[in-house]
């Protein structure tokens, strides 16, 4: 059974080498293949099972103030960043990227407020850091002294 594999193999590496050495006699004759060979549209059944980009959400850019980040709807009344850009002492480039671009996203998704993402993203986070709701460590091993 081995010889026949090894035959086998042998056989199709011998055949494709010799079609890639005379490439230039045959390709002539060769029909034209849509899009890989010549410029045109995708051929309906590519098109077909390619992702649409119909229904991806546009790029919107993270703004990188917290002047912005209030334009940008990431203020509430229970997270509120006008303190933050009153005296202008604040030196920080505004909200953490990271979480701008998660709290975004599942506004988006879930379509809900800002004040609701933002809890579902720090309760995700809680559970991902193996915390619980309580804020304690869900470890088994942890040790708590009162």
């Amino acid at each position: 059974m081995g010889y026949i594999l090894y035959a086998l193999s042998l056989a199709f590496l011998a055949s494709v080498t010799a079609l890639y050495l005379t490439r230039s006699y045959w390709t002539p004759y060769a029909p034209a293949i849509p899009y890989l060979t010549i410029e045109g549209p995708l051929p309906a059944f590519i098109a077909r099972r390619l992702p649409s980009t119909t229904h991806r959400p546009t790029y919107t850019r993270i703004p990188g103030s917290f002047s912005e980040d209030a334009e940008a709807g990431l203020t509430s009344a229970t997270f509120d960043l006008s303190g933050n850009m009153e005296d202008g002492s604040d030196r920080r480039q505004g909200l953490e990227d990271e979480g701008k671009e998660a709290v975004k996203r599942i506004m988006a998704r879930r379509k809900c407020g800002f004040d609701e993402a933002r809890a579902i993203w720090v309760r995700e986070r809680l559970r991902r850091e193996n915390v619980g709701e309580d804020g304690r460590p869900r470890d088994p091993k942890a040790v708590f002294f009162s």
